[in-house]
């Protein structure tokens, strides 16, 4: 199967982690600031993150410099494609489980060597008053990654798995951690959106998306508009707002402009059923254990 045969990939290289160009638009593009969400949307997107490579941070006094990426830069973006103007400073997503522990993908951080590389910000986004992300923001903002809590990046009878859950250096106190699925699974067909950092953008979200395949033990299928950052990113019940899984990989996002010699975002239809090589794949949250063991 397609998905498996990524494994090798993965398995061999950190740079699948980082990679900013796995991911695709389905139908319209639906990817919006959080302040352009619903407020459901606006509040669970707070207890949301972006990974960066620690040696990449700037400290200044109380404040730190995020990386200055930009997709135009390290992609090839064409200047005219949604967010290109916007920074690209992380390289995947997470969310808060609990008070000092958040989920990403297995492939963000497999092993506690790369938990010591990276750190987790909190409120990279859109401002609604200037239309800007802040590149210089409060350490206070800025959490290490402490120790890995369980972590599986393999192949298994009934697919691959791919989630982590790791510690973080200390208690996040002024935000929720997000609900999420401790039994059973996500119903056929259901309504679906996702919060992360499609390629590295400040926070976006991504709903008008629904489960397009549902048979697979650790993961099932959507629609979603995600893209390489969106890695680890949580995907959202629309009924409950619980969280049902992990984004973890799918098809392709960006094509070649033969024209203009850059990158373009690669559109295929809103409905998908029945074409093997698109769906995005997300890890079921109930294959992680120390999770489950303690809900």
């Amino acid at each position: 199967m397609k998905k498996l045969s990524f494994l090798l990939v993965l398995l061999s290289t950190q740079v699948f982690a980082e990679s900013r160009s796995e991911r695709i638009i389905y139908g319209v593009d639906n990817r919006v600031e959080p302040h352009q969400a619903s407020e459901l949307q606006q509040k669970l997107s707070l207890s949301t993150a972006g990974m960066i490579n620690r040696i990449k941070v700037v400290e200044h006094g109380d404040h730190a410099f995020l990386p200055p990426a930009t997709i135009v830069n390290d992609m090839g973006l064409c200047p005219d494609e949604k967010f290109s103007e916007q920074p690209s400073s992380v390289v995947c997503s997470g969310f808060l489980v609990a008070p000092d522990l958040l989920v990403t993908a297995g492939h963000c951080i497999p092993n506690q060597a790369r938990c010591d590389e990276v750190s987790w910000v909190f409120d990279y986004k859109i401002k609604k008053d200037d239309n800007r992300a802040d590149m210089m923001v409060p350490k206070s903002k800025i959490y290490k990654c402490a120790e890995v809590i369980e972590a599986k990046l393999e192949a298994s009878p009934t697919g691959l798995v791919d989630y982590a859950l790791v510690k973080l250096d200390r208690v996040v106190d002024d935000r929720e951690p997000l609900k999420y699925r401790t039994e059973g699974k996500i119903a056929d067909g259901q309504e679906i959106f996702v919060i992360g950092h499609p390629s590295g953008l400040p926070t976006k979200v991504a709903g008008d998306a629904k489960v397009t395949s549902n048979s697979e033990a650790n993961y099932f299928e959507a629609n979603l508009d995600t893209f390489g950052g969106n890695s680890g990113s949580a995907v959202f019940n629309a009924t409950t707002g619980i969280v049902e899984g992990i984004l973890v990989r799918g098809a392709k996002d960006y094509v070649g402009d033969e024209v203009l010699g850059c990158a373009r975002v690669f559109e295929a239809p809103q409905e998908i059923e029945g074409i093997s090589s698109l769906g995005e794949s997300v890890s079921r949250i109930t294959d992680i254990k120390a999770l489950a063991e303690n809900p």
